[in-house]
């Protein structure tokens, strides 16, 4: 057994890492070096099952990449870190490999009766040194781990269980897909990028695309943040709040529209103008409809007393011009229809008659009033759930 009141001294000593004696895992750890009990070993290593099964090595290394510490948010700033910093990360980095190095026998209190834990070679300073140079790809603190966020009043919070659609498992569209891939990929690769408006039939995959793209491209530092119309007014504090992150962000915005009085209007429409307290280069727009004019407008505002009425109407309508790409997606023919519901009943390994299985299909969309690649879908999934096939 090793020296527990030794490794406590170089727990209370971490610097550059001290925000990881908040996680749960780690303070139940700390825990046990205050009070080496039987009971604070078995607490700590109870927490690290729930984590990850029992891999300590593993889960400490993983903890330190997502850590949202003071050097790495100095390197996203653009700034080189000061020798001291630097030095204390060192220092740091020695002490976690020496936690990481533990086994069960240099810790158990009665490694007779106590339980055990997984530990495998790692190598803590040199990894994070990689993050540190590709921090643009990684990221840190929530946004390393997670790929899809939504707001929580002002905070943006992960979501834990996103979609995982992939680029892989849309079918047709490909003109419509590429050019929304190709604008991601401008944004990925530091050029100017353009807001996206997609907008056409419900059911043909908009939204699906933009999960889809944020999936794709986790690995190169894409993440999705998702806003609802009524969080609008918040743009300039979530724009904000991502200015100086290393990564890029696809703000997403399902189901766009407006009317006319709106007070949402207006924090979108000066974000889509670029205005200097809104623009940012790390961040772009990417919103549904199923209108090209997002804003709905009705007879009444054709009327009224305003003098520049036409002025006010031109504005309210040319909200959707801001955008500086827009895609449509049209509702699929009958052979791009039955073309998907092929994909689909591939991709879920369905054994089937293509000619029954079509004849179904498409008595299936005119019953539920056209063909779309939801309705697709959903035609698979009821096959799956009352047929067994």
């Amino acid at each position: 057994m090793v020296d527990i009141s030794y490794l406590k001294k170089r727990a209370d000593a971490l610097t550059v890492f001290r925000p990881l004696r908040e996680d749960e895992v780690f303070s139940a750890f700390y825990r046990y070096l205050s009070e080496p009990t039987a009971d604070s070993y078995a607490d700590f290593v109870e927490r690290l099952y729930e984590q990850n099964g029992g891999h300590w090595s593993r889960y400490l290394k993983k903890i330190c990449f997502f850590s949202d510490n003071v050097l790495v948010r100095t390197v996203s700033r653009g700034v080189v870190p000061s020798d001291c910093l630097f030095d204390a990360f060192e220092k740091d980095a020695e002490s976690l490999q020496l936690f990481a190095d533990l086994t069960t026998e240099d810790l158990a209190p009665e490694e007779a009766f106590s339980a055990r834990f997984f530990t495998e070679p790692t190598a803590i300073a040199k990894d994070y040194r990689e993050r540190l140079v590709h921090i643009g790809k990684h990221g840190y603190g929530i946004f390393a781990e997670f790929g899809f966020f939504r707001l929580d009043g002002e905070r943006i919070v992960p979501v834990r269980t996103p979609d995982r659609v992939r680029l892989s498992d849309l079918v047709d569209y490909e003109r419509e897909r590429k050019a929304v891939v190709d604008n991601t990929l401008a944004l990925l690769g530091g050029l100017p990028a353009a807001n996206v408006l997609l907008t056409g039939d419900a059911g043909t995959g908009k939204s699906s695309t933009i999960k889809a793209v944020a999936n794709e491209y986790f690995s190169e530092g894409l993440r999705l943040v998702e806003l609802k119309k009524s969080e609008l007014h918040v743009l300039p504090k979530v724009l904000e709040t991502l200015a100086n992150n290393p990564l890029k962000f696809v703000l997403f915005v399902d189901d766009l529209s407006f009317s006319s009085d709106d007070d949402d209007f207006n924090a979108l429409k000066a974000v889509l103008e670029g205005s200097v307290s809104a623009r940012t280069k790390n961040v772009v727009i990417y919103a549904t409809g199923n209108r090209r004019h997002v804003v709905k407008e009705k007879f009444s505002d054709r009327d009224g007393d305003e003098v520049h009425k036409n002025d006010a109407m031109q504005e309210l309508l040319s909200l959707s011009d801001r955008f500086g790409l827009q895609v449509s997606f049209f509702k699929p023919n009958k052979a791009s229809y039955l073309n998907i519901v092929k994909k689909i009943a591939d991709d879920a390994r369905l054994t089937y008659d293509e000619q029954d299985l079509f004849a179904r299909a498409e008595r299936f969309a005119l019953s539920r009033g056209g063909r779309s690649a939801r309705l697709a879908r959903q035609f698979i999934d009821s096959l799956i759930a009352m047929e067994g096939i």
